[in-house]
């Protein structure tokens, strides 16, 4: 049987309505990250886009969709699903993004809509999925 770990993260915009998306490990991606014990899933999404990103002052809004995909983690030599929980967020002002090397993030960037299509065609499968309900 699967483990199942459950993520949130979030889909951000700014005044501009360019989406938020970080560059690991090869592919364009959303920030997001693992619920910890006692977090709630929206503390969880808001926590982990702040971390992933160096952002500050979010303003969450509505869930937008949960994604599953499936994987093998090496370091524990199991299958795993992981349960992403997925939110509408913005930010207000120019912030200074800050790329979470530790989790092997080495780009972030704004994307207007041209280069989002671009960017979806090197993404997953799961972000393309929840990018296209978002809009």
């Amino acid at each position: 049987m699967k483990r199942i770990i459950i993520a949130a993260g979030g889909l951000v915009t700014n005044n501009q309505e360019e989406l938020l998306l970080i560059f690991r490990r090869g592919k364009w991606d959303l920030p997001k990250g693992k619920l910890d014990n006692g977090e709630s899933i929206e503390a969880c999404a808001v926590r982990e886009v702040e971390e992933e990103t160096g952002i500050r002052n979010i303003e969450l809004g509505k869930l937008i969709g949960i994604t599953y995909h499936d994987y093998f983690d090496p370091w524990t030599k199991e299958d795993v699903c992981k349960e992403s929980h997925w939110y509408a967020m913005r930010i207000f002002d120019e912030q200074k993004l800050i790329p979470q090397t530790e989790e092997d993030i080495t780009d972030i960037k704004w994307v207007n809509e041209q280069e989002l299509k671009k960017c979806l065609e090197n993404s997953y499968p799961s972000i393309v999925e929840i990018v296209k309900k978002w809009k």
